[in-house]
């Protein structure tokens, strides 16, 4: 059995279809990734890349539900990179999913600048990039948080902006590519204004606790380079009135279904 370092648990994920490793204490992956992954549609051989994969759960999320794509995740991280890098292994992704430990903010992949992805000992990556998906942390402003516990610090507060997230990953990504993120909802207005300059074909779904209950996530996907108007879909309501999931989050967060931005 891959040996885990010291420190990490194993845990089911996707309603049992991915075994992760992840930290006994801090940040353990929670629904956003499968949410994100549920928005992510790729053909096979496609490329798509992770900003910020953590312990790898969205982007074997992704894997999971897009049999034959390629995935490569960057995670700053260098503990979170590794219990990725492992949980790719031992979920049986390794021939079509890597990891790299490197800040987003130097990658350099496909796009305008005519920058390489560099082939992975794993993954041979092609010059262009598909897809690019994330999670990215909630707050880049640590003034605006009350400190969390410091094991989850590097999750909630990122140094880069959500603005530069976005505007690298439009840089990265080939002509028609498909950017997709999920973030707080009342920062849509930010991700509007990095997106419009160079995207379009903008969809939004909204992501509520309950159906009586004001949006508290979104999900965002936009074209790169496409001129096609913006679009709000259908909310997604996460829970019933008593607190169970419904129908449609329980099979999504089951890896058992997509969300309405993957059928877009």
């Amino acid at each position: 059995m891959t040996q885990a370092p010291e420190g990490a648990v194993q845990s089911s994920y996707l309603g049992g279809k991915l075994t992760l490793w992840q930290p006994a204490k801090g940040y353990r992956a929670a629904i956003d990734p499968a949410l994100l992954a549920a928005s992510v549609s790729l053909k096979p051989g496609r490329l798509a890349v992770e900003f910020g994969c953590g312990v790898g759960a969205a982007l074997l999320s992704a894997a999971s539900l897009n049999p034959g794509a390629r995935l490569l995740g960057l995670e700053q991280d260098l503990s979170a990179a590794e219990l990725a890098d492992k949980n790719a292994a031992i979920n049986d992704f390794a021939d079509r999913v890597a990891v790299r430990n490197a800040d987003v903010m130097d990658f350099k992949g496909g796009g305008a600048d005519q920058d390489e992805v560099k082939p992975d000992s794993r993954v041979e990556s092609p010059a262009q990039i598909d897809a690019i998906f994330f999670n990215p942390p909630f707050f880049d402003d640590p003034s605006t948080l009350r400190a969390p516990d410091p094991s989850r610090t590097k999750a909630w507060i990122n140094d880069s902006s959500l603005t530069a997230w976005i505007e690298l990953a439009l840089r990265r990504l080939k002509e028609g590519g498909r950017l997709t993120v999920i973030q707080r909802a009342d920062r849509l207005d930010d991700m509007l204004a990095a997106l419009r300059p160079k995207a379009g074909d903008i969809t939004i779904m909204p992501v509520h606790p309950k159906a009586d209950a004001p949006a508290k996530r979104i999900i965002v996907a936009a074209t790169k380079t496409s001129r096609a108007p913006l679009q709000v879909l259908p909310g997604l309501v996460l829970h019933r009135a008593d607190g169970t999931y419904t129908r449609e989050a329980d099979a999504i967060l089951r890896g058992e279904a997509r969300t309405a931005l993957a059928r877009h």
